[in-house]
């Protein structure tokens, strides 16, 4: 096959791959639109409001809700069909704050998305460009584009997972404090929780959301003992599930709850005070190489280089 033609046809194929998953998704979309259209008029109805009297939506927001069922749809049908898969992918959205009932599609179809449109893009221009490049530059780059779009997702997954994690540990002692607090003052462990939930909701909000979460699941029937053990599986932190352990060993063997919240916040306080010498402790390490890479090379020369240009118009004037 002529070069020339390969580059048009790779282009269209992508194209035409592009569109049809697109088409996928807008149908599903569409759907989407229809059933949730169906369920807001049923509830309008029992709920006896008049949507003449509702507000308006901008357009903004219906092609905002438009764009997130459309990626919610390619993601339902090019995502992983597999249960384990699926609930690691819907485990890692929920530790990273992202909890909504079509996360892990709208996930999956971002990727999916991120793995098409550049590549296409690309092959568009490099059509459309007077002097294209050889046939294995335009088919490596369009290979690292689509490479590129499936890797990014999970590296800005892993980052707010990591950055949720950090404020988790930063928020966590004060929440422990109020908490033996509430509960030395009298307050049951289920409303110490709450009360803690709603005082820290501006300071915290990573660890009130937790808590507040925690308390629904009890109030909606959930045991104390597996809401906590739930507690511990969303955050991931070993801090959080050894406190779940202690309180739910507290809570079977009729252990004082005060005192055991006591003990282990004073751990905590040692645990953290470890974790900062650590970190003091790898710093120089860290400093060598912009030390060796950067500082270095640039004291070097302004503290040799004049004496290197002497010894030039030195060396030049002997030379003569």
């Amino acid at each position: 096959m002529n070069n020339g033609m390969l580059i048009p046809l790779l282009a269209s194929v992508l194209a035409f791959a592009s569109v049809l998953l697109l088409g996928f998704g807008v149908l599903s979309a569409q759907r989407e639109a229809e059933r949730f259209s169906r369920l807001r008029q049923k509830v309008a109805g029992y709920a006896g409001v008049n949507d003449a009297l509702a507000p308006a939506e901008s357009v903004a927001v219906r092609l905002g809700r438009m764009l997130a069922e459309l990626v919610r749809g390619l993601g339902a049908r090019l995502g992983p069909k597999e249960q384990e898969s699926l609930g690691q992918t819907k485990l890692d959205l929920i530790r990273a704050g992202l909890r909504g009932p079509g996360a892990v599609q709208a996930f999956h179809g971002a990727k999916a998305a991120l793995m098409l449109i550049p590549p296409s893009l690309y092959l568009g221009v490099v059509w459309i460009m007077p002097k294209a490049p050889s046939v294995q530059v335009v088919v490596i780059g369009a290979l690292a584009l689509a490479s590129l779009g499936a890797v990014l997702p999970g590296m800005w997954l892993r980052r707010r997972m990591a950055a949720r994690r950090l404020s988790l540990l930063c928020e966590l002692p004060d929440a422990l404090d109020l908490l033996v607090v509430c509960v030395e003052s009298g307050m049951g462990l289920d409303q110490a929780i709450h009360r803690v939930s709603e005082e820290l909701r501006e300071s915290a909000p990573v660890i009130s959301g937790e808590l507040r979460t925690m308390t629904l699941e009890m109030r909606a029937g959930r045991q104390r003992q597996q809401a906590l053990k739930d507690l511990a599986e969303r955050t991931g932190i070993e801090d959080v599930q050894s406190l779940v352990t202690l309180l739910v060993q507290a809570d079977t063997f009729g252990i004082s709850v005060a005192r055991t919240l006591r003990v282990y916040s004073d751990t905590l306080r040692t645990s953290r005070f470890q974790r900062a010498e650590e970190t003091a402790a790898k710093l120089p390490t860290k400093l060598m190489f912009p030390l060796v890479l950067c500082i270095f090379p640039a004291l070097f020369v302004v503290l040799i280089g004049p004496a290197v240009l002497q010894l030039s118009h030195v060396f030049a004037r002997m030379g003569q």
